[in-house]
């Protein structure tokens, strides 16, 4: 969790530079919308009044977001926009990752992919 923490300023550079970004993926817009208005918002699953658990939800949020850039959009797109090197887009990569494996991924395709899926 604190390569996440320390990683944090570098993070959210990235994601506003992604957001601009005219190729990023529409699905991927909404999600980067939806976490940002979550971590935003005062309402939480959680209340942050509450000693370190109140922030656990909006870590978790920030973590599912990463791993789902991370793995759905292209690698040399995330780069462009990452101002830290390759290998400390790896580290944060692992640590979101192992932080949201409990989340199926289908659940994160369902979120990222760009795809529609047939009815």
């Amino acid at each position: 969790m604190r390569t996440l923490l320390q990683a944090l300023p570098t993070i959210i550079r990235a994601v506003v530079g992604l957001a601009a970004d005219p190729s990023l993926p529409r699905a991927t817009k909404i999600a980067l919308a939806a976490a940002a208005l979550y971590l935003a918002s005062p309402i939480d699953l959680i209340p942050d009044f509450i000693p370190f658990l109140g922030y656990v939800d909006d870590l978790l949020v920030a973590a599912l977001l990463l791993d789902g850039i991370l793995t759905f959009v292209d690698r040399s797109l995330v780069l462009r926009y990452w101002p830290g090197n390759p290998e400390s887009l790896d580290k944060v990569a692992r640590v979101a990752h192992l932080l949201v494996a409990w989340v199926p991924r289908r659940a994160k395709e369902r979120i990222f992919s760009s795809h529609k899926r047939a009815v």
